[in-house]
């Protein structure tokens, strides 16, 4: 994708066309503050670029009938959600509509190289399905801290041989597009925004329950990252004096008592103390055990399981707590590999929420499971991107 918008109000146009689909000028028109003579000129001026194609007439609303437009259709982006251990890589349509999507398990502690070889292959199975002649702009999301303008994870407490690297600029170069890059549960936000859970709030809060925990912060309708970009790292918020080693190097983290890898090391100590012959029984058969683990044992109606969930909770929620009285957020979203718990989980946090923050913050909040399950990322990375190419910088 060479071409770029002239303008703000081509910018603005790009973006409605993006997340409304084909439309008419004049509906077009009703949602922009331009003349009917001044739109006509940027539409046109968007369809020389090859960014906007015509896409027949549109219903009549009387008199003239109007001419539909829509996004070019060749244009195609690739979404990439990086996991602790695993990755999705996916094509998008201009209107980000998946058309191909791939999960590979993967360690994140090998190392960027291992890594983006393996992102790459994926990539080039999807262009090899047809599903795109060339990437027009990539989004990429990461499970740790991102210095936002630079591409850059910066000190991530799960991706050791990450710090520093040039992320944006090797898969630039790979790929040969634009990139974007950012943390894994912002990506998640903008994805449930998008076409998800969230699409009809300005003012919400995702948290990313995963092998670490964090939270996207979407303020006005924007993602919020902070001075330097790490808003929203509250797996690291201390929830026990004193308490458990946290990766990170502090003590009492949210995070070393729940997400996956915490609950997966509480439910082995459950088998040894012998109060679950359930997650014992999962144990000898696999050799070790899983959040996944825990939320089948749960579903079986496994005490100790159901004990870990709501323990976790209760501590997630305590922490969700202190968010809703600070931002005060239309709507949470709960989301990651650990919502497999369901609504155990969800119930002790909204227990925690609304018996901790005040009424006038949560007299009509609600507190639910995402929509978009392991889409959500790569759905988010498509719009990062697509927020970057139609955008208008006159720098």
């Amino acid at each position: 994708m060479t071409a770029r918008p002239g303008n703000a109000h081509q910018a603005r146009l790009l973006r409605l066309l993006r997340d409304g689909g084909p439309s008419s000028r004049a509906q077009l028109g009703d949602r922009i503050e331009l003349s009917r003579s001044k739109l006509a000129v940027e539409i046109d001026r968007l369809l020389e670029t090859g960014l906007v194609v015509g896409d027949g007439f549109a219903a009549s609303r009387g008199g003239r009938r109007s001419h539909n437009v829509r996004l070019a259709p060749r244009l195609r982006f690739l979404g990439v959600d990086i996991g602790a251990t695993s990755v999705d890589v996916a094509v998008t349509s201009p209107e980000l509509e998946i058309l191909g999507h791939l999960t590979e398990p993967m360690d994140v502690r090998e190392g960027p190289v291992a890594v983006f070889e393996q992102v790459l292959s994926m990539a080039n199975k999807l262009r090899d399905a047809g599903l795109a002649e060339r990437f027009d702009g990539a989004g990429i999301g990461v499970p740790g801290p991102v210095r936002f303008p630079d591409g850059v994870p910066v000190a991530p407490p799960i991706m050791p041989g990450w710090d520093g690297f040039p992320v944006r600029e090797a898969l630039g170069q790979e790929l040969g597009c634009p990139v974007m890059v950012d943390n894994d549960v912002n990506l998640m936000a903008l994805g449930e925004q998008h076409a998800g859970v969230a699409h009809s709030v300005q003012d919400f809060i995702c948290v990313k329950i995963g092998t670490g925990i964090g939270c996207g912060i979407v303020a006005d309708g924007k993602v919020h990252r902070g001075a330097t970009g790490s808003a929203g790292d509250i797996g690291h918020i201390r929830v026990e004096a004193d308490g458990r080693q946290c990766p990170c190097g502090n003590r009492g983290c949210l995070e070393a008592y729940f997400g996956g890898a915490a609950l997966a090391a509480d439910a082995e100590s459950a088998v040894r103390d012998g109060r679950s012959p359930e997650l014992a029984a999962r144990l000898s058969a696999a050799g070790v055990l899983s959040a996944a683990d825990v939320a089948a044992a749960a579903s079986a109606g496994d005490v100790a399981s159901l004990d870990l969930i709501r323990q976790g909770g209760s501590r997630t929620g305590q922490v969700i707590a202190g968010l809703v009285s600070f931002f005060n957020p239309a709507l949470v979203v709960i989301g990651g590999g650990v919502t497999g718990l369901g609504h155990t989980l969800l119930a002790a946090i909204r227990t925690q929420v609304y018996r901790q923050s005040l009424p006038l913050a949560t007299g009509n909040l609600p507190i639910v499971l995402g929509e978009l399950g392991p889409v959500a990322g790569v759905t988010g990375a498509g719009r990062l991107i697509s927020d970057h190419l139609f955008s208008y910088n006159p720098t």
